[in-house]
């Protein structure tokens, strides 16, 4: 089974996530971490059979230009201490979706996200699951989301998190465990 894993990162969260979610998977089988902006991402998409799609959430939701701009602002904020990626900000998951001509039969979706209540902060995961199921995909899990602490790094645990998240992922989808 060929497994992608995409996403869209500011600031290296979205990354690590999707690292981790593919450390994850390893057991069931090998997965291709790809960013948004990287060439091939949408060719290993399209010829996936199972597509797992992550990115930040930026204002209830998933970024649009105005909000990856924004994220320029933040770096230039000596306070905030962060540093944007190097393929940060180009077009992000929204608009990556929207020139994927084949979904997946299977996909998965998460998000990073501020440690709040989601009804306060939003998730992106909701649009994405829900973009790729209009699409004609089938999640097979639920969305996950995965938080930020006051630092702006990930929460402790969360990247053990997001590894067991990916097994269940591997699970859900119906892949059986190599030795």
């Amino acid at each position: 089974m060929s497994i992608v894993v995409v996403f869209e990162s500011m600031f290296g969260n979205t990354r690590q996530v999707a690292l981790s979610i593919a450390e994850g998977l390893a057991p069931y089988a090998p997965a291709v971490v790809l960013n948004v902006n990287e060439s091939g991402a949408r060719a290993a998409a399209e010829g996936a059979d199972l597509l797992i799609v992550g990115g930040p959430t930026h204002v209830h939701g998933m970024s649009r230009p105005k909000s990856r701009e924004g994220a320029r602002d933040w770096e230039k904020d000596a306070a905030k201490n962060v540093t944007l990626e190097p393929l940060a900000p180009g077009i992000g998951v929204r608009e990556w979706m929207g020139t994927l001509e084949k979904i997946p039969a299977l996909c998965a979706a998460f998000d990073t996200r501020v440690n709040m209540a989601r009804i306060v902060s939003g998730a992106a995961s909701g649009p994405i699951e829900r973009a790729l199921v209009k699409h004609g995909s089938r999640n097979v899990l639920p969305a996950a989301s995965f938080v930020l602490a006051k630092d702006g790094g990930l929460e402790e645990g969360e990247l053990a998190r997001a590894r067991a998240w990916g097994a269940s992922v591997g699970e859900a989808a119906g892949l059986v465990a190599r030795d």
